[in-house]
């Protein structure tokens, strides 16, 4: 159970990594049309956010299925699922918010003065909301680090 919780948590976090801080900033810094960039850069979100509420609901079965009893079990489940709010938060409150800002800029994007303040603050609040999850994930994937006097101590010293 263990091995297939560390599996979810390192796609789930390094899917994180990838589309937030390697791909997203990759495409604002090759694409000249930013809003291009940002339709694209959207879309990797919202599939990123999918991605999180499944491994989210995985490891809440299989972290459940183990003895929750222990402090690093606690542990583990409260960072899944500060994760998964973290999760909820952007995609399902901040996202429809910013899309509905970038409908109404219309052809010129979010960064039209009247828009491009609001738009602005909705980023901020979502990328800190984001980095926030990112060091909660290294927080999970430390939790679920095998440990040699642990229940893992056959995998260990393989």
């Amino acid at each position: 159970m263990l091995r297939a919780a560390r599996l979810i948590a390192v796609l789930w976090v390094g899917s994180l990594w990838t589309v937030g801080y390697l791909v997203a900033p990759t495409l604002f810094a090759t694409l000249s049309d930013r809003v291009q960039a940002g339709t694209i850069a959207g879309s990797m979100f919202r599939v990123e956010a999918w991605l999180s509420i499944f491994c989210a609901i995985v490891l809440i079965v299989l972290l459940r299925s183990r003895s929750s009893a222990s402090r690093n079990g606690r542990r583990m489940q409260v960072l899944v699922f500060s994760m998964l709010a973290a999760t909820l938060v952007s995609h399902f409150a901040l996202q429809p918010l910013m899309a509905s800002l970038r409908e109404a800029a219309g052809p010129t994007g979010v960064m039209a003065p009247d828009v491009k303040m609001q738009f602005g603050i909705l980023h901020g609040i979502s990328s800190a909301i984001y980095l926030l999850e990112s060091l909660l994930g290294v927080a999970l994937l430390l939790a679920l680090d095998p440990e040699p006097n642990g229940e893992d101590a056959e995998l260990a010293v393989r």
